[in-house]
Order: C-alpha cells, then structure tokens, then sequence
C-alpha cells in the first residue's frame, strides 16, 4: 500500500514558468544583458537558483560573482512577484485530494529556494501537503536524495510504500537513487524523452493516470 507521495514543485504540479522567466529576464536586463524567451527558460530551469542565473547569462560573463549579482537581483523582484501567472495545472488538486483522503501522506521536494517554495505552496495548496523541502543549505540540490530521504523518514515509509512525481530527468534521476518508482509527467517543463533516458518507471499525460498507477503499486 502507498504511504507517500513525493512531487517536484516547478513544473509537476503548478505552472510556474513565466513568473520565473518574467523574473530572469529582469535581472538580464538590469545588467543589461539579453533576455530569454519562456520556451528557453523550460530547459534552464530545474537545478537551483544559482544555475539557472548560470544558463541564462551570456557566454563570457558566468563568472561567480555575476551569478550572484544576477541571483539577488532576480530574487528581489521574484519574491513581489512570484504567483502573478504561476497555477496548479489542471487536475491536480482533486489529485491531491484524492491521496491525501486515502492516507497517503503529501510531500513536496523542490530545487527552488526553501522560503519560496513554502510560501508558493502555502499560497496554492494550502493545507494539502504535510512536508516541504527546498534548497537550503541543510540538504544538496536533487538528484542527491538525501531530502526525499529524509521525508520518507519522517513519515516512517520504506521504499516501497513511495513514488517520486517530477517532469524532469533530474526528478527520475532522484527516483533512481531513492530506489523508488518514478512517475514522469509530460505537462511539465522537459520533453518525454527526457523523462525516458533518465529511467522513468511511469510515463503519465494526466493527473488521473497517476492515481491509476498509485492503484496498482
């Protein structure tokens, strides 16, 4: 029986992208440099803050110390404007709803900058997920799966009583190394065949499909 679910943030189960471009290209802009269309932005994004800064500055100026001045100036606005656009995609929350009245104990294992991914979650799903970890400097950025780990423990399930849901390969990697099933979604930021080559277990097109899978584990 399913005692948790662990899903990735960004990209999983809301749609966050064009705040995060909105946000990127600010900082571009501000050290004027070129900006970023939203489609590029769905391959920049997955691995931090820090590397996302890296992927959108222009060759020659990826230096550390142009990462964090990009990387402050990019939170300074993202923290005003974080949910202008960003939403749960659609069937996601009964999805939630679903597992959370079966038992199943919800969890959220992000990337994105612990207090962002918080008062993202808070604001909306509030109430539907028991644990949040994002980058911090108490736990390595996924694939490591030392946060997943931590929330299994947390919740007291095993291996085999979790499925990790992301729409990346750093997500079905992160699966992999926590020796659980990995339920790639194909609404998300990165293509299927990402999802494939990187030993997804599950390839899902909707919501409801997860609950199918959930039901035969």
């Amino acid at each position: 029986m399913l005692k948790l679910a662990i899903f990735d943030l960004d990209g999983t189960i809301c749609n966050t992208i064009e705040d995060l471009a909105v946000a990127t290209n600010h900082a571009m802009s501000a050290l004027g440099y070129p900006t970023h269309s939203v489609e590029q932005y769905k391959i920049f994004v997955g691995n931090g803050i820090p590397k996302l800064m890296e992927r959108s500055l222009p060759d020659g100026h990826k230096s550390s110390e142009e990462v964090l001045k990009a990387k402050d100036i990019m939170l300074s606005y993202y923290k005003e404007h974080y949910a202008d656009y960003s939403a749960p995609y659609e069937g996601i929350i009964p999805l939630l709803q679903s597992l959370k009245a079966q038992g199943v104990g919800l969890a959220v294992c992000t990337n994105k900058a612990h207090f962002m991914a918080a008062t993202i979650v808070d604001k909306l799903f509030h109430g539907l997920f028991d644990i949040v970890i994002g980058q911090s400097d108490a736990y390595p950025l996924k694939p490591d799966p030392a946060s997943s780990l931590d929330i299994m423990k947390r919740f007291g399930a095993q291996r085999e009583e979790t499925v990790f849901i992301g729409d990346s390969g750093v997500d079905m990697v992160t699966a992999r190394n926590l020796g659980v099933p990995g339920i790639g979604v194909t609404w998300g930021f990165r293509e299927e065949t990402e999802l494939k080559e990187n030993g997804a277990g599950h390839i899902v097109h909707t919501p409801q499909q997860i609950l199918e899978i959930i039901s035969n584990l």
